[in-house]
């Protein structure tokens, strides 16, 4: 199981000895702390928690958060059977260390915010023609019903708040392991503006 939390520093790129670019995402990593491992007898699917950040100021520790005083705690699940075989246990630490270069891994993390979007940007629409006679609805969307049933059909494309979604990138390559300054080096891009919590899955 290779699993970790990290931030988005943000983009940069790489050199090969033949002068190939490669574009790449830098992510911070702070070693994690495991704080539970979850088995399906007790809780109902198999999972280990992570937490990072711990928060030092206790007037910012809630009741809930006892054991748990970090500020980002999320979970990798796994397959059920497999949590007696992995060799980790309540406290350890885990850095960027469990990747080595070369591995492929998925990034997971919350999209950029683009706010309330037309139908044209957030869905790709081509807008109305500029003849004659249409003025100022280059960028509407057109009809949204139809005869029967007489109503708007639930789904329809329309414009609304776009952006801010949970997205998972696969299939990324780890370019580099900085191990003293707690760095990943992922070659391409990865959701999320710079500063956004990822989590990255071996």
């Amino acid at each position: 199981m290779k699993f970790i939390l990290g931030k988005k520093v943000g983009m940069s790129q790489l050199f090969d000895k033949n002068g190939k670019l490669t574009p790449v995402t830098l992510i911070a990593s702070e070693p994690c702390v495991v704080l539970q491992k979850k088995v399906p007898e007790i809780d109902g699917y198999s999972a280990i928690q992570f937490g990072q950040e711990k928060i030092e100021k206790k007037n910012k520790i809630k009741k809930s958060m006892k054991g748990k005083e970090y500020k980002s705690v999320r979970e990798n699940r796994i397959k059920a059977g497999e949590i007696g075989k992995e060799e980790i246990n309540v406290g350890d630490k885990v850095d960027v260390s469990v990747f080595i270069e070369g591995d492929s891994v998925k990034v997971s993390g919350i999209s950029k915010g683009k706010g309330f979007q037309g139908g044209v940007k957030r869905h790709g629409f081509h807008g109305r023609n500029r003849s004659h006679g249409a003025k100022h609805e280059s960028r509407q969307i057109g009809s949204t019903g139809c005869r029967f049933p007489q109503h708007v059909i639930k789904g329809r494309k329309m414009p609304g708040r776009m952006g801010s979604d949970r997205v998972t990138v696969q299939n990324l390559k780890i370019m580099k392991v900085d191990l003293p300054n707690n760095l990943l080096v992922v070659k391409g891009a990865v959701p999320g503006r710079d500063g956004t919590l990822l989590e990255i899955r071996g």
